[in-house]
């Protein structure tokens, strides 16, 4: 039974400084009987957009802030699992989507260790992330009462939004001009509305301030630059013979990525929620890890299991998208991924030039390419006479087809 405004008198709120949350402390402390409001960080990987926070969230009302440092978990426990997988949506990398789970585990953990009434999010009612949120949530604290302002509110557009924060003294980091809705985090940075609304606007890349993560393909560098990536059973453990973990690892990839303008995409995606949507995605580091493991992957993993793969690939692709990370189904298809992992073990190296990425070579000790069987020349493993009789088996269907049809009545 959902909890009664009054009831409410703590209030843990997924906090990240932007827009959205930074007008929901006092909206809440307005509307909830002057509740106690925790907010709550998850760090996974914005880098200077948690900078004052501290001090804006204390300022504008709320009694304490959690900033948890989420994003050694983040890269292990999200972003390799569907990495292992080669799982997107719409050849979206899930960037936003697997970053969710991960920030509400957190969001759940503090509620149930403060002994909070309620978990609060500032999730629009048309967006995909509302789902992504309440599902963890329901996965993981299933009594606990969900407060999403924008399904209560009587704010109806971003502009009010900047009205509201005006009106209550609340500092923002953006303008009516630049309101881009954005999301950053380790894995990639989202760009939606203003210009991006209209399908027909080819985005701004080369205009200052717009791409953060890298630069687009005609101002990339005119020599390619080569990457040498090697992976521990699907997992990327190198960078050109450096050892790195997965966050210094994809941290590098984003630069190097960024500069040859590696990862931009511009789709309009099937949004959850019925609608279709704009979206500009920055993914440089994410774009080439996924290449380099699709790329192992061919010499690597035998032909029934890897187009079988592809399925799983794109099923995964959704349950992520869909918010449904905490789920039989999704841990059965990581299961399944990991068993077929056990070989993706060796090196890749990708040429990088002006937003192009091309395989320049892959080795594995576990290859399934034997030179000797698939050269056109003679070979002992390979009796090409052995063909015919093949053909005449796979072609039997066919041939039967094409005999009996001369006796069929005309249609």
């Amino acid at each position: 039974m959902k909890k009664a405004k009054k009831d409410i008198k703590k209030v843990v709120l997924a906090y990240s400084g932007g827009l959205d949350t930074s007008i929901i402390i006092p909206w809440l402390k307005e509307n909830y009987n002057n509740c106690e409001v925790i907010a709550v960080s998850g760090d996974v990987g914005q880098g200077t957009e948690l900078d004052g926070l501290e001090e804006k969230a204390k300022k504008t009302g709320a009694s304490k802030l959690y900033v948890l440092d989420l994003k050694k978990d983040y890269v292990e426990n999200y972003i390799w699992p569907c990495l292992k997988a080669d799982a997107k949506y719409e050849d979206y990398l899930l960037g936003t989507s697997h970053a969710r789970p991960c920030i509400a585990k957190g969001l759940a953990e503090i509620a149930i260790q403060e002994g909070a009434d309620a978990i609060c999010h500032g999730c629009t009612g048309k967006g995909n992330d509302q789902v992504r949120f309440e599902l963890t949530l329901k996965a993981l604290a299933p009594d606990m009462a969900i407060i999403a302002p924008w399904r209560e509110w009587d704010i109806k557009s971003r502009d009010e939004e900047i009205d509201y924060a005006e009106a209550h003294n609340i500092p923002l980091r953006i303008n009516r001009e630049t309101n881009y809705s954005k999301d950053k985090n380790l894995w990639h940075l989202s760009h939606e509305g203003l210009d991006l609304e209209d399908p027909k606007n080819e985005p701004t890349y080369n205009k200052p301030g717009f791409l953060e993560l890298g630069v687009s393909p005609e101002q990339a560098p005119d020599t390619p630059t080569y990457v040498t990536i090697h992976f521990e059973k699907g997992i990327p453990t190198a960078v050109d013979g450096k050892e790195m973990d997965g966050v210094a690892l994809i941290e590098y990839l984003n630069k190097v990525g960024g500069a040859n303008g590696i990862g931009l995409l511009d789709i309009v995606e099937n949004r959850l929620v019925g609608m279709k949507s704009r979206g500009v995605y920055e993914t440089p580091g994410g774009s080439i890890l996924y290449k380099a493991h699709n790329v192992l992957e061919t010499i690597t993993i035998d032909k029934e299991s890897f187009h079988f793969k592809e399925i799983v690939a794109q099923k995964m692709g959704e349950l992520v998208y869909n918010g449904q990370w905490f789920t039989p189904l999704r841990e059965a298809l990581s299961a399944f991924t990991d068993e077929l992992q056990k070989t993706v073990t060796g090196d890749v190296t990708l040429k990088l030039y002006k937003g192009n990425m091309i395989n320049a070579g892959v080795t594995s000790p576990y290859t399934l390419y034997d030179e000797q069987t698939a050269s056109f020349g003679e070979d002992d493993d390979y009796d090409q006479a052995d063909s015919a009789g093949f053909i005449n088996l796979f072609g039997l269907p066919i041939a039967e087809r094409a005999k009996l049809a001369k006796k069929w009545p005309q249609q």
